[in-house]
């Protein structure tokens, strides 16, 4: 009797809907001449390899992570199971490991919303995708069907699935994804793993809140003030500036200043020293009460802020100034993310060298890291640009 796998050795006894397993046996497998765990799987009697997977869980929030063996996911009717590549380590992690984010519903749990890979298995219903393929996913993926999806939008769409939010994520050699036809997206060869990790969250969120007529449509010489210069701040540094815009960044550390300088900012600004600031457009890359109310407070009239920074916490109801809002006519867009559908621009750009994601990337570091770079996210004592996961079976 054979062992089914695919051709990367990812094995196929998850395709489709899960089956009921009724027994297990240790058989000697003609495929690796060793013994290995198998399970009867269906009315055949076909045996397959039970898959396991190293990964980053924690069983209560703010516990700490614990690298653990687990089962390797399936993929759902219609979706994928991706070996991971590479994976973003975003403070949006941090606030959803602190119990920040009310959709994680159970624990234990595994995070990772960013991430690179390639397809390691083919869920009942999938076509046009073939297992090897390079390939990303945004954050937040769409269900396929509704209005919003049918528009583009999946990243606004009601039914939406997070990984590493509203099930398993990509802190783990294998994450499972939904609806291949909507949701993945395949990498040119001109992309590496480490800078795709980027494109689910960060860097595509920086882009579509600048670049897309329906968010601030950023035009060539316009004036743009970047608050916060973490990772989707110095993106939208680098996009700003690649789009022909003046960009302003600020920050409170001297380092994030200096990498804004470096990726294209025209003048950086510690956060106490922004009493004259003026802009056509503001961002705010971090998502505190202080950064919104003074990106806000920095618009010329008619000028459009961007929310990009997750306001989690004490921050969820900032005392937005209405009246300023009102008498100057400003705008105010949230920006929750990018659809698939909406990547091959972006993907352009980067390809020809326009936009240079790789640039971003401070460390790289191997799952075993993660729990102390996590835990670190807090302080913002962290180097500035992106952490990305690039080894996950070893140190």
């Amino acid at each position: 009797m054979a062992l089914l796998a695919s051709s990367t050795g990812f094995p196929l006894s998850s395709v489709g809907n899960a089956r009921k397993r009724p027994t297990l046996k240790i058989l000697n497998t003609p495929c690796t001449g060793k013994n290995e765990q198998l399970a009867w799987i269906d009315d055949d009697r076909v045996p397959v390899q039970e898959s396991r997977m190293k990964a980053a869980q924690f069983t209560q929030f703010a516990a700490p992570l614990e690298i653990v063996t687990i089962p390797t996911p399936s993929p759902p009717p219609n979706g994928v199971v991706i070996e991971v590549k590479a994976a973003g380590v975003c403070r949006s992690d941090w606030h959803a490991w602190q119990g920040h984010d009310p959709d994680i519903k159970s624990l234990p749990h595994v995070l990772g919303h960013e991430f690179s890979g390639t397809i390691a298995a083919l869920g009942d219903g999938v076509t046009g995708w073939n297992l090897g393929e390079r390939v990303t996913a945004p954050f937040a993926c769409g269900c396929g069907s509704c209005r919003q999806c049918n528009c583009g939008h999946t990243q606004v769409c009601p039914d939406q699935y997070q990984p590493g939010v509203t099930g398993p994520g990509a802190f783990a050699e294998f994450v499972a994804i939904p609806g291949a036809a909507t949701n993945l997206v395949r990498l040119p060869e001109a992309v590496g793993f480490s800078s795709a990790a980027a494109l689910g969250c960060r860097f595509a969120t920086a882009y579509r809140a600048l670049a897309h007529p329906d968010q601030a449509a950023l035009q060539p010489g316009e004036r743009v003030a970047v608050f916060g210069c973490g990772g989707v701040g110095l993106s939208a540094v680098m996009i700003a500036a690649a789009l022909g815009a003046e960009v302003t960044a600020i920050d409170i550390r001297d380092s994030a200043l200096e990498s804004a300088r470096n990726l294209g900012a025209t003048a950086t600004r510690r956060f106490d020293e922004i009493e004259d600031l003026r802009a056509d457009v503001t961002v705010d890359a971090l998502g505190k009460t202080e950064t919104c109310l003074a990106a806000l407070n920095a618009l010329e009239p008619r000028g459009r802020h961007v929310q990009v920074g997750l306001m989690l916490g004490a921050d969820s109801k900032p005392q937005i100034p209405m009246g300023t809002i009102i008498a100057r006519e400003l705008k105010i867009i949230g920006s929750h993310g990018m659809g698939a559908a909406a990547y091959p621009d972006l993907l352009s750009r980067i390809a020809e060298g326009s936009l240079a994601p790789e640039k971003l990337i401070a460390n790289l570091i191997s799952l075993v890291q993660l729990p102390d770079t996590l835990r670190n996210l807090g302080s913002f004592q962290t180097d500035p640009g992106l952490t990305v996961i690039d080894r996950f079976a070893t140190a």
